[in-house]
């Protein structure tokens, strides 16, 4: 059993990172170059919805750049919806747009994430920039794992030859972050899901394992081997009277079972979901710098 574990403190990562952007956003204004500028579209009044948008555009404030939210009410039409998309796509001071998920059911989520160009997906959701994660030169990565892998890399954890096993497979998480540890950074990956049979047997054999199905306590304590690298994306909202809030966040990892064993482990919350909104402003520099340098 391992004597400690270290906590990948996704929340301490992602203000390091800010305060990175902050910093050369300053260095690109001062010498009269164009200050980033994110779009965020939400639709309808759901709670949790409004929350991750509030906490996308307060990062935004934070490191110096431009922001724009559209607020929709929930019955607007998908053919609405998608001539504001062409709008942005044509805004050229505008440099990444995101489409705040789940959209109402009238809407369809694939749709509208095909209609926004790829140079402004700061999400990384378009196929065209999913299908070029398995390129040498990506275009903007999926913003959940580009922010687990940016955790691992800033905590000087080995992943090349290593064996890193995936539990989901969802088009915004598993898939695309399984590609990225193989393809990118060598290591041997193994993908299972909620549906795996005797999932313990291939979590026992992971150095690293990343869990993201939305199961909170999936992952017990006797299904991982002593000195696994543990990232928890899952966070389930668990109601209870034994707070004053009436509820708790919860991972798909028992954390107190499975800490005891682990070399690193994320919290939840401040794991990976800090880390997710410093890609997207780490994505939207990234297109703001990409769009200057083809107009220059």
């Amino acid at each position: 059993m391992a004597d400690s574990y270290t906590i990948l403190d996704g929340k301490k990562i992602a203000n390091e990172i800010k305060d990175e952007i902050a910093s050369e956003v300053k260095s690109i204004v001062s010498v009269g170059g164009k200050m980033p500028h994110l779009a965020a579209i939400l639709v309808g009044d759901d709670g949790a919805s409004q929350t991750y948008v509030n906490n996308k555009i307060k990062a935004c404030t934070r490191v110096g750049f431009e922001y724009t939210l559209l607020n929709f009410p929930a019955t607007i039409s998908e053919t609405k919806l998608i001539s504001e998309i062409e709008r942005i796509n044509n805004d050229d001071d505008i440099d990444g747009l995101i489409v705040q998920l789940p959209l109402p059911a009238h809407i369809s989520s694939a749709k509208v994430t095909e209609c926004i160009r790829p140079e402004k997906d700061v999400d990384g959701f378009t196929n065209l920039n999913y299908g070029r994660i398995t390129s040498k030169n990506p275009g903007l990565m999926p913003a959940t794992p580009y922010g687990i892998l940016e955790l691992l890399k800033r905590y000087n954890i080995e992943i090349k030859g290593r064996h890193c096993v995936m539990v989901g497979n969802s088009r915004t998480v598993g898939a695309p972050m399984s590609i990225i540890m193989s393809y990118h950074e060598y290591a041997t990956v193994t993908v299972c899901h909620i549906h795996t049979q005797k999932l313990e047997e291939f979590t026992r054999q992971a150095d690293i394992l990343i869990v993201a199905t939305g199961k909170p306590g999936l992952i017990k304590g006797d299904m991982v081997k002593d000195g696994v690298v543990v990232v928890d994306v899952g966070i389930t909202r668990i109601e209870t009277e034994e707070n004053e809030r009436g509820y708790y966040l919860k991972g798909d990892i028992e954390f107190d079972e499975v800490s005891p064993k682990a070399s690193y482990i994320t919290p939840v919350p401040g794991g990976v979901g800090p880390m997710t909104i410093a890609s997207l402003l780490l994505n939207t520099l990234k297109a703001s710098k990409k769009r200057a340098s083809h107009s220059a």
